[in-house]
């Protein structure tokens, strides 16, 4: 529909090129950009259920982009990813989950969202 080239689409034939885009979206803003940049994107799109409470979207699945990330590269932990051993997206979300892109984007200027019962 919009004319661009994915970098991950479900295909898993080269696990480093996955781990790589889920390093991106599991770091903060300023590494994730770097990383962006050096896999040539340009665009970064996620799916947010937010206000519907869809349960398939990108934050749901976001602990398997930490999951492949971290089997390539061992900075990124899986606990530092939940709070007291749960994940956590709400106002108790672990800090390194609140830092990372995914987090950021999907909750960019989520408290000005206003519905006609508001």
């Amino acid at each position: 529909m919009s004319n661009r080239t994915v970098l991950v689409d479900n295909n898993t034939w080269n696990n480093t090129h996955i781990a790589t885009v889920g390093l991106a979206m599991s770091s903060p803003e300023k590494e994730a950009y770097r990383v962006a940049r050096s896999l040539d994107a340009n665009y970064v799109l996620v799916i947010f259920g937010g206000m519907s409470a869809y349960s398939g979207d990108d934050i749901s699945k976001f602990l398997w982009m930490v999951r492949i990330a971290a089997g390539v590269y061992p900075k990124i932990k899986e606990q530092d990813y939940y709070n007291r051993g749960y994940y956590r997206i709400d106002s108790q979300v672990s800090p390194t989950m609140r830092d990372s892109l995914m987090y950021r984007l999907c909750y960019y200027r989520f408290g000005e969202v206003r519905t006609r019962h508001d």
